[in-house]
């Protein structure tokens, strides 16, 4: 599949390459040894004898390193201790009384119900 991968504040294109399955928003994947997180992902189609067919994807992407902390909970990728209650479950914070971190050290950490 031919994906595109751009900048997502300012949309500019980073590179064009094939790829067999992209990656979905949250998601960090590396390429050419950078580190990127996923913010969007955008479906380009192609009208072919009467219907459309997935031409390309673009991944709209932010160069960020993968956390140490980033872990795998059900619905996708979140960053932090997802057991408390004031966790984003989110990659794009932590949460909102210590959005920088680290959760070990938080005196305001509550189980979630």
């Amino acid at each position: 599949m031919l994906v595109e991968m751009r900048q997502s504040v300012t949309q500019i294109l980073l590179d064009r390459f094939e790829l067999s399955d992209p990656p979905m928003p949250g998601q960090w994947f590396f390429h050419q040894q950078t580190s990127y997180l996923v913010m969007q992902r955008r479906h380009r189609y192609k009208l072919l004898s009467g219907h459309y067919e997935l031409s390309s994807i673009v991944l709209l992407v932010k160069p960020q390193k993968q956390p140490a902390d980033a872990q795998f909970v059900g619905h996708g990728w979140v960053i932090g201790d997802a057991d408390c209650r004031f966790n984003a479950l989110t990659p794009l914070l932590r949460c909102a009384v210590l959005p920088d971190g680290p959760c070990d050290r938080c005196v305001h950490r509550e189980e979630r119900l």
